[in-house]
């Protein structure tokens, strides 16, 4: 599989440069992570399907305008409901194992089919994929899969270099940053994220929110649907079988169709490694 290949369907029209290569050079630099969704929304903005530009570059999104924000030394204010409840009456309803069990199955069956055939799939749920995926779900009419071949996302994003805490981000991408009203402390060229944690996990909750957007974890990208000479979707796989087929047989992928397939795999370990040199 070539991990590394951007395309859209005959539908729609192509930029001269539509066969565009992502490079994702580290999970923990916004700048890459940022560039790569400018960089998607503008080479294909001559398309309706990309309408909606990010609010920090070009015109703005309906979202309360986000101010920069920095460290304080002063601790923050711990909000509570005015009603806590208590804990001494505290007793959880019954329930059924049947009923839990039908709840998870009806609703990922049903997300199944509903993006069996879909606009963008974005394989690799790290810092470049959340951060493409934020910037493409913007426009509430394009639906985004997003196929993370790991059970938890956010890839090598939830600490920094050497397994330290804090994330080192290259001006202007501190503009995404207060997008997503994250603190961070401000240097000349760059600013610093406490902790990578607080990143990822900040734009994973506003991301997998949107009606528009759906994570499938533990699903491995196996292949790439090719026609006419153009990529226009998935195979996909339980991660689980996809590790295994070497000791188990009869167990054929599944696909997922879609206009565009963006490929930020990155090189987290033994899945990233897996999904960009397949």
């Amino acid at each position: 599989m070539d991990g590394k290949v951007l395309n859209l369907d005959g539908s729609y029209e192509l930029p001269s440069h539509a066969n565009l290569i992502l490079s994702i050079l580290s999970s923990n630099t916004l700048c890459a992570m940022a560039a790569m969704a400018t960089t998607l929304t503008s080479s294909l903005s001559k398309t309706q399907f990309f309408d909606n530009k990010s609010s920090f570059h070009g015109s703005a999104v309906p979202t309360r305008a986000a101010q920069p924000i920095k460290s304080s030394s002063q601790n923050p204010a711990i909000t509570m409901s005015a009603a806590p409840y208590n804990l001494d009456s505290f007793k959880f309803q019954p329930i059924k194992e049947s009923i839990v069990a039908r709840e998870m199955t009806r609703r990922y069956m049903m997300d199944m089919i509903t993006y069996a055939d879909t606009d963008v799939v974005v394989v690799g749920a790290g810092s470049a994929g959340l951060s493409c995926a934020y910037e493409l779900s913007k426009n509430p009419d394009i639906n985004i899969a997003i196929i993370e071949q790991s059970v938890s996302p956010g890839g090598g994003a939830w600490l920094g270099g050497q397994l330290f805490s804090a994330m080192v981000v290259r001006k202007p991408a501190h503009k995404f940053l207060d997008e997503l009203e994250i603190e961070y402390d401000e240097q000349d060229d760059y600013v610093v994220i406490k902790h990578a944690a607080l990143f990822t996990s900040t734009i994973m909750s506003k991301l997998l929110a949107r009606p528009n957007v759906k994570l499938f974890n533990a699903v491995a990208a196996e292949d790439l649907i090719v026609k006419g000479g153009r990529v226009a979707g998935v195979v996909t796989n339980w991660a689980l079988v996809s590790m295994n087929h070497d000791t188990q047989s009869c167990m054929d992928p599944n696909v997922m169709e879609a206009k565009v397939v963006v490929s930020s795999c990155g090189g987290d370990g033994p899945f990233g490694a897996t999904g960009s040199s397949g």
